[in-house]
């Protein structure tokens, strides 16, 4: 199939049902950011995509200004990123532009991708997590807004 084809399938907004994390070698899997994550990825006909996830614990700072404790318990809770994508058969690739985390700016994050009716998986190659650099895979679990 056409890379343009293969992009329309894509196109519109997604919500996240769920983000597991399956360890390597040892296979044990857990909801990475808890049984109710929010979050939203955008895939726009421009070839442009954004993508913003959220755990389901985050507390909301007690005052108006979050104490540097609570700053990084919010960001360490979150991510978030935007740029172009391109799509082949099974991967798409982003092409980060801008990031809640500055490590990612300008690289290309590649995904494996399934599609069944109204749901969208997106797993990781085998890499170390980002949150505590343990090895594994994570795949987040998308549905078509309507």
């Amino acid at each position: 199939m056409n890379e343009k084809i293969l992009a329309n399938r894509l196109l519109g907004t997604w919500k996240l049902v769920s983000v597991i994390r399956e360890e390597i070698p040892s296979g044990l899997k857990m909801d990475l950011l808890g049984p109710d994550p929010k979050g939203f990825i955008n895939y726009l006909a421009d070839g442009r995509m954004m993508v913003i996830v959220v755990g389901s614990d985050r507390k909301k700072p007690v005052g108006n200004v979050a104490t540097s404790a609570e700053a990084e318990s919010l960001f360490r809770s979150m991510n978030s990123y935007a740029g172009t994508y391109a799509v082949t058969d099974d991967e798409v690739t982003h092409h980060v532009d801008i990031s809640f985390n500055e490590t990612w700016t300008d690289t290309k994050q590649t995904r494996f991708y399934t599609l069944e009716a109204s749901r969208l998986t997106l797993s990781t190659s085998v890499s170390p997590d980002p949150y505590d650099g343990k090895m594994s895979v994570r795949s987040l679990i998308w549905e078509r807004l309507k």
